[in-house]
């Protein structure tokens, strides 16, 4: 049933039509992944007519912005000028396994980044963020970036580390200014899990963002290595040099040295295939006992046959699962300590969501804020009803 609008909706309709955003539109149509062609058969206006709304060359009318609204899952007014907005090129993202997904996929990604940046700005407004901290040579503009193994150590260095297992490392990827955020991108109908977003990041804004998903696999010992894999993307690559290939060969060299620095692991880890002691040392140093295996043969404590039977042995064994969500440090908390904070000045989320012209479960969804649920209950009321 379709809900008579008011004449003060048709206004705001009216106001929304002729302040109208091309780019707020293509944002929210890859937000949806959805093609021209969905969005025309869902709005009932052609393929054609939602291009020439995206290129500014026409305004939709006001009924129009209704239904385009409706299909795309929007408050109206989100489609108007008048907010900030960013505009993110895939170029200027790191993927892992770019090739297994699809430039809708990516560019759903990326739409996602550009609201957390639009929703992270209208925080820092009344909430102080940490700085950026990030070693001189991980600038824009330095040519003078040191190999994957020295940049581990010299970020573990500038960040006081020391050599010891990190124990939280999303929380130190916040506290020194990176903007983490953790979501899933999964929608309804997707049945292929290989060719979902893993993570990825970007240095093409003013704060760092890292992008992590529980989509390819809801483990934490996959999750760290995702987050120190694009930390190393940020450190290393953002002058985009070499080949995706040899970046991502890179980002992992990264990666496993920063988690697991070779000159404390190499004297931990055993010099046979001992699962029992690779369990062990998996949960102190909180990598995946796949990881270690790998560091065997890195670091040339054993050969690669033995490896490859090692791997052949573990993928035959019943694996525990470890939930992101059950490891505090491991889920990001910038976002959401700060929408906290302003609920606690005043500033509700609901606020925010009216501000930002997003729905309150959107900006739930890009600060990994627990959706709240109805209490049920089977307790009696004093008329005798359940509740």
């Amino acid at each position: 049933m379709v809900r008579p609008t008011s004449t003060a909706d048709a206004l705001r309709l009216a106001d929304v039509a002729r302040a109208f955003d091309p780019a707020r539109l293509t944002q929210a149509r890859r937000m949806c992944r959805m093609s021209k062609s969905e969005l025309h058969d869902a709005v009932g206006v052609s393929a054609a007519a939602i291009g020439q709304y995206e290129r500014g060359e026409v305004k939709p009318r006001a009924d129009t912005v209704a239904a385009l609204a409706r299909a795309l899952r929007v408050p109206p007014g989100f489609f108007a000028h008048g907010r900030p907005r960013v505009q993110v090129d895939i170029a200027e993202a790191s993927f892992r396994r770019l090739r297994s997904t699809t430039v809708a996929q990516q560019q759903q990604a990326i739409a996602y980044v550009e609201q957390v940046w639009e929703l992270s700005c209208y925080l820092e407004e009344s909430v102080i963020f940490p700085s950026v901290d990030l070693p001189h040579w991980a600038a824009p503009d330095s040519y003078d970036v040191p190999d994957p193994i020295s940049a581990a150590r010299l970020m573990r260095k500038h960040w006081g580390l020391g050599l010891e297992p990190i124990k939280h490392l999303v929380y130190q990827l916040e506290q020194h200014g990176i903007l983490t955020v953790l979501f899933s991108m999964k929608q309804d109908g997707d049945r292929d899990d290989k060719s979902r977003i893993d993570a990825f990041s970007t240095t093409a804004l003013p704060r760092p963002v890292i992008v992590l998903t529980p989509d390819k696999a809801n483990d934490v010992m996959r999750h760290r290595f995702s987050a120190a894999h694009e930390l190393g993307h940020v450190v290393l690559h953002h002058g985009r040099q070499g080949t995706d290939s040899q970046m991502e060969r890179q980002a992992n060299t990264f990666a496993a040295e920063f988690l697991t620095p070779r000159d404390v692991i190499g004297d931990l880890l055993p010099r046979r295939i001992n699962f029992t002691r690779l369990e062990e040392l998996s949960q102190v140093w909180g990598v995946s006992v796949d990881s270690l295996l790998y560091r065997l043969k890195e670091l040339e404590i054993v050969s690669e046959s033995t490896q490859r039977r090692a791997y052949a042995t573990l993928n035959s064994l019943p694996r525990r699962s470890q939930p992101i969500w059950d490891y505090a440090g491991e889920r990001p908390e910038l976002l959401k300590n700060a929408i906290e904070l302003l609920d606690g000045a005043g500033v509700s989320l609901a606020q925010i969501a009216e501000d930002l012209q997003m729905a309150p479960q959107h900006i739930r969804r890009l600060a990994d804020i627990d959706d709240p649920k109805p209490r049920l209950t089977l307790v009696k009321t004093p008329d005798n009803r359940l509740r």
